[in-house]
């Protein structure tokens, strides 16, 4: 009994510690009202952010992206675990990143608009 009880407290566990990865959601579905899918093929798919003020992405993940500031701007993210980093980006600027989930907030008075080059090999 006691063994049994053991094997379903660990596979509990496994399932917690999947369920991030499992309800990770899409930046284009999360946010959608300031997200444009602009390509999407077998090898990348972009998506054009143009984020007002105060806007945040929603909780999303991604495999291995670039981002592409076509404005500069302030931004606070939030990862999965809690942790918060500010960010300070200026128009130009490319940054690379591999896989995450985290939720992006503007933090500047004005929009910020940036190309999310998402890689799928």
């Amino acid at each position: 009994m006691k063994r049994s009880i053991a094997t379903a407290a660990c596979a509990a566990l496994a399932v917690l510690a999947w369920l991030p990865a499992a309800t990770a959601q899409d930046l284009a579905k999360t946010a959608a009202k300031n997200a444009k899918v602009v390509l999407d093929n077998d090898e990348v798919r972009v998506i054009e952010l143009n984020m007002p003020p105060g806007a945040t992405t929603g909780m999303h993940s991604h495999q291995d992206h670039v981002v592409v500031f076509l404005t500069g701007g302030k931004a606070r993210q939030t990862d999965a675990s809690g942790a918060v980093k500010e960010l300070e980006r200026k128009a130009g600027d490319v940054a690379w990143s591999g896989p995450v989930t985290h939720d992006t907030k503007n933090e500047s008075a004005t929009a910020v608009r940036t190309l999310v080059i998402e890689l799928k090999k």
